[in-house]
């Protein structure tokens, strides 16, 4: 299957046009590895009407803040040659020590009677490169999320149909391998999995039980779509130390984009923190790439296929709404549940998977008549088919109400 297609994402228009619209601003892009950020970036330096100037610090080893010092010299001296604008871009500056204060005095300076460059930084981890942002930088700059490919992009991109991608899930570099799952499999965990848990999770944050992280993503890709208590993750993890412990590690996977552990609804401004988890990856490529059931085998397991399905839909949530603006849950009272609750201000959303496999009923039922101001949103069975689900924008599916 070729993956030699011109394709470009939606995010691109707005790059370039922030880019040139508001050049007091820096442009700051984070996503998943793998997703085509430095594609991009590539195609932003390509289309844009100024020279540019291109680094990154996908090292082994992490560079200094000299490093970036180096890239802004080369773009001052193309600046000044061009007599214009010039766009610089720093892919993976996350991972220089002591960037977000060099790009902050460099920047200042620019501001102040430097070039005119417009700075655009990528990061594949989210904790670090806002961190640094909005230590650093603040008001200085406009950030935007690339996210895991949608059934919509992977469709328009490579022609996959809707069981494709459930399986298969979003990274493009793996679909040229995805003829051969075997093949699939190995490049994903290995080129992958591996390389984030390596490069940005390991590499740059104390982890004091790196076995534990490793195994606890790995019971994640397991357990996808489930609740999993704290106590019973314990019970299936070696040297686990503690709850604290692992909750700690679950936020390194969400910000390195992998797994998210969703809280228990409840309403107010304090939730229960101490809710038990429910498991949901980012991207189903990381379930099927460690699984055991094949491409060919997985659509006719309606237990473990229905659990791909769910967490496609809670993927789409995660990867489609904005955190400023969206919460995204599940509910559980006794035997009663409800898949996901998305919250908007004082709008509430309960979504309930129907996916083939025998499912409870009565969950939405009884969260409607707890909360009877939510809306009901059915995927598959008799409700929303899930190609219409998928080929939305979350963004549309609940930005109606207010």
């Amino acid at each position: 299957m070729s993956t030699a297609s011109p394709y470009q994402r939606t995010i691109l228009a707005e790059l370039a046009n922030l880019t040139v619209r508001q050049p007091a601003v820096l442009q700051a892009l984070i996503g998943p590895r793998q997703v085509g950020k430095t594609t991009l970036a590539r195609q932003l330096m390509a289309s844009a009407e100024m020279p540019s100037v291109y680094a990154s610090a996908d090292a082994p080893l992490p560079p200094g803040p000299e490093w970036v010092e180096t890239a802004w010299l080369q773009a001052e001296l193309r600046a000044s040659a061009a007599a214009g604008p010039v766009l610089l871009v720093l892919d993976e500056v996350q991972k220089v020590r002591g960037w977000s204060e060099t790009v902050k005095r460099l920047w200042d300076r620019r501001q102040a009677d430097g070039p005119d460059i417009r700075l655009l930084i990528l990061g594949s981890s989210s904790l670090l490169l806002q961190a640094g942002l909005s230590e650093s930088l603040s008001g200085r700059f406009f950030l935007h999320r690339c996210p895991h490919w949608s059934f919509s992009e992977c469709r328009a991109a490579f022609g996959w149909t809707l069981t494709q991608w459930i399986y298969f899930g979003g990274y493009p570099g793996s679909v040229r391998f995805s003829d051969h799952v075997d093949q699939w499999k190995q490049y994903v965990s290995d080129s992958l999995v591996e390389t984030v848990l390596a490069r940005d999770v390991l590499q740059l944050q104390r982890v004091a039980k790196p076995a534990l992280l490793r195994h606890l993503f790995l019971l994640a890709a397991a357990y996808p779509a489930q609740i999993l208590s704290f106590n019973k993750m314990l019970g299936q993890l070696h040297d686990a130390g503690n709850t604290t412990t692992l909750a700690h590690y679950l936020t390194l996977l969400e910000a390195a984009f992998l797994v998210t552990g969703l809280p228990s609804f409840a309403r107010g401004p304090v939730r229960r923190r101490a809710s038990s988890p429910k498991l949901v990856l980012w991207n189903n490529a990381l379930i099927s790439a460690l699984g055991s059931p094949s491409f060919d085998e997985a659509p006719a397991l309606p237990e473990w296929w229905g659990r791909l399905v769910e967490n496609a839909v809670g993927s789409h949530l995660l990867n489609g709404l904005p955190r400023a603006a969206f919460t995204v849950s599940y509910w559980r009272k006794d035997r009663h549940e409800v898949d996901f609750i998305v919250e908007r201000g004082a709008a509430l959303w309960a979504v309930e998977v129907k996916s083939g496999r025998g499912r409870k009923a009565a969950g939405l039922d009884v969260f409607r008549r707890r909360y009877p101001e939510c809306r009901p949103m059915v995927i598959g069975g008799e409700g929303m088919p899930l190609e219409t689900f998928f080929q939305t924008p979350p963004t549309v599916l609940f930005g109606g109400a207010s």
